[in-house]
């Protein structure tokens, strides 16, 4: 007998996972949810993932990843400050603008700010928050290793620019009499200039 080749079960759990959380960003991934849109039993999905944060966190990396292809902090040919940047631009960049970026903060609004959230709803915005700042770290830590980010603490250096980078998200649901993309690079660029110790 000659199986087929395609993708395994677990990859089968997160494509299903990252539909479900693209359809709708407040989407509860509830094992038999996940399971029935993947078509694997329950069995099998908490054989690759034994608890929601476990699952919760293999989708965001892979989201993550679909974000930000091929890693540009890793493209030498590129200065550093360039390099940080264009990551930080990629992950607005899945924000989109005016409309979408509109219906993207009201589907955050609804499952988070809303009405007080659920256990679920918690557990999923500190599980998009922790792969949010593991990400952004790990662009530092790169960048530190090749003596372009000053030592120091960089989970507080991640955090200033989670927080830039929420509030240019917001900034694209807005209205702007100026052209977003030059504001957002003017601000990214004095947010990374901090970050590498550059001030201004």
């Amino acid at each position: 007998m000659v199986r087929e080749a395609g993708p395994g079960s677990r990859d089968k759990i997160v494509h299903a996972a990252m539909t479900m959380v693209g359809e709708d960003p407040g989407a509860r991934l509830s094992v038999r949810a996940v399971a029935a849109r993947a078509g694997v039993s329950t069995g099998s999905l908490r054989y690759h993932f034994p608890t929601q944060r476990a699952l919760q966190e293999a989708v965001l990396a892979a989201l993550y990843d679909a974000i930000t292809p091929g890693d540009l902090i890793h493209d030498r040919s590129v200065t550093a400050e360039e390099r940080l940047v264009g990551c930080l631009r990629q992950v607005l960049s899945v924000a989109g603008v005016g409309e979408q970026a509109r219906a993207g903060w009201s589907e955050i609004f609804k499952a988070y700010i809303e009405h007080e959230p659920t256990e679920d709803n918690r557990a999923a915005y500190l599980a998009i928050e922790r792969e949010a700042h593991r990400r952004v770290e790990y662009w530092l830590a790169v960048l530190g290793d090749e003596g372009a980010v000053p030592e120091g603490d960089n989970a507080r250096r991640a955090r200033f620019l989670e927080t830039v980078l929420a509030g240019l998200s917001i900034a694209r649901a807005l209205p702007s009499e100026e052209s977003i993309l030059a504001t957002e690079t003017e601000v990214l660029r004095a947010a990374v200039d901090h970050v590498l110790g550059r001030r201004t």
